[in-house]
């Protein structure tokens, strides 16, 4: 580990201290009831369950927890990103991308980084895609959360016009509704609310011939809203494309059941994103 950090800063690459892990249960604490997903086939009871593609991260940055990620190795995406959202910090911070160190083989070899994951190299010379945060750090509600999230373990290549277009107006709205509504039911002063948002793999060209670029992005919430005194969810998904011939586009809410039916469309697997479907 310690020649591959020397090799890390000798590229010129930040890394961030996050813990590649055998389970969830060391960061339970980001979804709802403690419960990670279950997806049929790779994950089950906190655990992946093909360990050699699919690696369970606890996202960690300066010495704390900020939420979790369930990667994708052959893809080079993440499977879903897993927070809580509990309060908005305005603000984005100046910080570069950041990389997983323990993604990678540690065989003693010198390499170009990197085999198992995304690099800030794979979005130079192209002007069409960029980095598309899954915890996006307008739901944050400090800056080292917000600075944690600029991993690239927690991105993938969005469609800039989709990017800064229908999926981020989706994103604030998102987020307004759940500061609105959403609050920890032991404590109503608190804001909470439980999120995964994750990606579908495509069968595109990958960026720079290494990081699939999805085809569609999804997210969804589920918290106890105050109003109403219910749990409550919300789903939304959308193709990533480019928006360009579309400014105008909206992503319409859904439910966690017609989400739930989509991934298993898309991706021939069940699905159960929360415990006790919210």
């Amino acid at each position: 580990m310690r020649l591959f950090v020397v090799a890390m800063l000798l590229f010129g690459f930040p890394f961030i201290m996050s813990k590649v892990v055998d389970s969830f249960r060391n960061c339970s604490e980001f979804f709802f009831h403690g419960q990670p997903p279950m997806i049929s086939g790779i994950l089950k009871d906190s655990v992946s369950l093909d360990n050699n593609h699919y690696k369970i991260i606890c996202q960690k940055y300066k010495n704390e927890y900020r939420f979790a990620t369930f990667y994708g190795t052959t893809e080079k995406i993440p499977v879903f990103s897993a927070y809580k959202y509990t309060g908005h910090y305005k603000g984005r911070p100046h910080i570069p991308w950041m990389i997983e160190p323990e993604l990678e083989p540690i065989d003693g070899e010198m390499r170009q980084p990197c085999v198992n994951q995304a690099f800030p190299g794979d979005y130079w010379a192209q002007k069409q895609l960029n980095r598309g945060h899954l915890f996006p750090n307008s739901h944050t509600a400090d800056q080292n959360t917000s600075e944690s999230t600029f991993t690239l373990t927690n991105t993938v290549p969005q469609f800039e016009t989709f990017n800064n277009g229908s999926w981020l107006r989706m994103e604030e709205n998102v987020r307004d509704k759940m500061h609105s509504h959403c609050r920890d039911k032991d404590n109503l002063t608190n804001t909470l609310a439980y999120v995964l948002t994750g990606s579908v793999p495509s069968k595109r060209q990958p960026l720079n011939k290494r990081v699939n670029i999805p085809l569609y992005m999804w997210t969804v919430f589920c918290c106890y809203n105050s109003s109403d005194s219910r749990w409550v969810s919300e789903a939304h998904w959308a193709e990533n494309i480019d928006e360009s011939k579309d400014p105008d586009k909206t992503i319409s809410a859904k439910t966690l059941v017609e989400l739930q039916q989509f991934l298993r469309k898309k991706n021939n697997r069940e699905y159960k994103l929360f415990f006790n479907d919210c």
